[in-house]
C-alpha cells in the first residue's frame, strides 16, 4: 500500500485505518494476537469534550488515544462496559507527518499505534523501544 493518494488528496480516515491494522500485525508475539482484540477508530480530530478531558490546547496536539482499562490493571472478576479502543486522529497525524517530514506516513501511524498499544499492555519505555526503535 502506498503512503500517499497520488491524485494529490490528503489520505483517508480508511488509510489511516489500514496503517494501523499493519502496524498491528507486524507486532510480535505475543502482542500481535491480544492487539487484534482491540477497536481501532480513525476519526478525523478528537471532541472538543476529549480534548478538554486531556487538557489539550489544539486538535492537532492529539494524534491518538487508548480508551479502556490497561491489561495490568484488568481484573477476571471486572465485566467490561465495552470493548478496549484505540483512537486515531488523522488531521492530527497528518500534521504531525508534514512537520516532521523525515518518516512516511506509514511509520508515523506505525508509531502512534505502538504508543497507544503501551498503554494497553502497560509496557515500560525499554519495552516500547524494543518493538519500535523510534523511542530510542
Amino acid at each position: 500500500m502506498m503512503d500517499y493518494d497520488p491524485s494529490g488528496l490528503a489520505p483517508s480516515l480508511a488509510q489511516i485505518e489500514a496503517f494501523a491494522i499493519e502496524a498491528v500485525e507486524t507486532l510480535p508475539e505475543p502482542f500481535g494476537t491480544a492487539a487484534r482484540d482491540l477497536v481501532i477508530r480513525v476519526d478525523d480530530v478528537a471532541t472538543d469534550e476529549v480534548l478538554e478531558d486531556l487538557g489539550c490546547d489544539s486538535a492537532f496536539d492529539l494524534t491518538g488515544m487508548y480508551q479502556g482499562v490497561p491489561l495490568t490493571e484488568k481484573s477476571l472478576m471486572d465485566q467490561p462496559l465495552q470493548p478496549d479502543m484505540i483512537w486515531l486522529f488523522r488531521r492530527a497525524i497528518l500534521e504531525e507527518w508534514i512537520e516532521r517530514g523525515d518518516v512516511s506516513l506509514r511509520q508515523l501511524v506505525g508509531h502512534v499505534m505502538v504508543h497507544e498499544l503501551a498503554h494497553h499492555f502497560g509496557w515500560s519505555d525499554e519495552e516500547i523501544a524494543e518493538i519500535d526503535p523510534w523511542w530510542e
